[in-house]
């Protein structure tokens, strides 16, 4: 008997390896983003955070690497998905003009500059000039990702708006129906012995009066 129970128990499937018939595989790289951490950043702490790790690089990139412009390009396309994967949803348009606004401030350090503000201004407005293809680069991957979020929310919103009256409306209709159904029986029951009561000719007859012969 435990032999047999332990064959029977071997024999079910674990719970989360059942996969729903016609289901497709998820491919790794989808669960490895979803783990990740998903929080919902306002338009300005979406423009901060941007900023404030983009300066980050900046500096490390002129420390470690004497201020590659190719290394801060490509470090700033992943800056700027994220900053439009964690901005909410209300506030999705603000994450394409946070992005290069958080470039600009990023490409400070490694700009090189000298000769007071005037110099250091336009060494950025230069900098921004020659890597003018990261800066579109960033802008279009917050996009297109806001984009795509925008679309999803804009068909969430419409299945929830046509499912939500069709489902309130069929208990009141069955309600109805059924009152509509019980007022036609009260009504042909009381037809039905208003007519028991009359004679064939049509006219009622006295309940206490016999007929002369």
């Amino acid at each position: 008997m435990e032999r047999a129970a332990g064959a029977a128990g071997s024999a079910v499937p674990a719970r989360g390896s059942v996969r729903p018939p016609g289901a497709r595989p998820v491919p790794p790289v989808v669960l490895a983003l979803r783990r990740l951490p998903s929080p919902r950043l306002t338009g300005l702490g979406a423009g901060l955070f941007a900023s404030a790790v983009m300066l980050v690089i900046g500096f490390l990139d002129r420390l470690i690497l004497d201020g590659s412009p190719i290394v801060f390009g490509l470090l700033f396309l992943p800056v700027s998905a994220l900053t439009a994967l964690w901005v909410r949803t209300a506030d999705l348009v603000t994450a394409p003009i946070s992005v290069p606004i958080a470039f600009a401030v990023g490409v400070v350090p490694i700009a090189g500059g000298t000769g007071g503000l005037g110099g250091q201004a336009m060494a950025v407005v230069t900098a921004l000039a020659v890597h003018a293809g990261w800066l579109y680069g960033g802008t279009l991957v917050a996009g297109l990702i806001t984009s795509v979020r925008k679309v999803r929310d804009m068909g969430r919103r419409q299945q929830q708006s046509s499912g939500g009256p069709g489902a309130s409306g069929g208990p009141g209709a069955g309600v109805g129906a059924a009152g509509g159904g019980a007022g036609a029986g009260a009504g042909g029951g009381r037809v039905a012995s208003g007519a028991a009561g009359e004679k064939p000719s049509g006219r009622p007859s006295a309940p206490g009066r016999r007929p002369v012969a």
